[in-house]
């Protein structure tokens, strides 16, 4: 479990140097539209009260596991500049790639909230033991070929303007596309590949991704244990 929350500053680790001909889980790629509906609520009748947003977003990242691309489909997540908010826990500020990864309760929250926390719910969480932080996020390492970017990371007494090129996925923003020339993962429009996870950045994305979606809600785990 320690290794876990072992600073990765050899950022080699996340990509793989040599792409593969094909489209895998995790690829960032360029060149999709992304679209959603927008409406005020669900509607029994024809719906007239609602906007469809187009958008093609710069980078884009494969969410279909390798062995399902196909069919014509693809579930794609856009790649999203890094959150502010993350900086505010000195932890992960000094590797944002540790928000990938599962950590000591103490480490998931910045030092100030912990301190707050009664220590009834303390005691449960360490019980609990090693967490993910920001459970629908997945950091993408920086890279070279990846565009440079200023964030402020606000603190109580400053305003720090810093240029990274680390960028972020949220599970919770997942789209559907249909494109016929995607017939497989080879038989697809490898120009549109950008970039490629190494297996140990695929897999660290498989971890966390199946994280997001099994968790159980607290009334599910009671009725479970009756």
């Amino acid at each position: 479990m320690s290794e876990a929350i072992i600073p990765k500053s050899d950022t080699s680790y996340f990509y793989q140097e040599e792409m593969d001909n094909a489209l895998r889980f995790g690829d960032v790629v360029k060149g999709f539209t992304l679209t959603n509906a927008e409406i005020l609520k669900p509607w029994d009748s024809i719906c007239t009260d609602y906007q469809v947003n187009v958008k093609m977003p710069p980078f884009s990242v494969i969410l279909t596991p390798c062995c399902s691309i196909g069919a014509g489909t693809l579930l794609l997540t856009p790649l999203l500049r890094v959150d502010v908010a993350l900086f505010a826990n000195p932890f992960l500020a000094e590797d944002l790639t540790r928000i990938n990864r599962i950590m000591p309760p103490d480490k998931a929250v910045p030092p100030d909230k912990w301190e707050k926390i009664d220590a009834g719910e303390k005691a449960r969480r360490e019980l609990e033991g090693t967490t993910f932080a920001f459970v629908e996020l997945f950091i993408y390492d920086k890279h070279a070929s990846l565009p440079s970017y200023d964030i402020n990371k606000r603190s109580k007494n400053s305003e720090d303007s810093i240029s990274i090129n680390h960028y972020m996925i949220d599970f919770r923003n997942i789209f559907k596309i249909n494109c016929k020339s995607i017939n497989s993962p080879t038989a697809a429009p490898l120009e549109s590949k950008y970039l490629q996870l190494s297996p140990e950045g695929r897999s660290e994305l498989r971890i966390k991704l199946a994280r997001f979606f099994s968790r159980i809600p607290a009334e599910d785990a009671v009725a479970l244990r009756t």
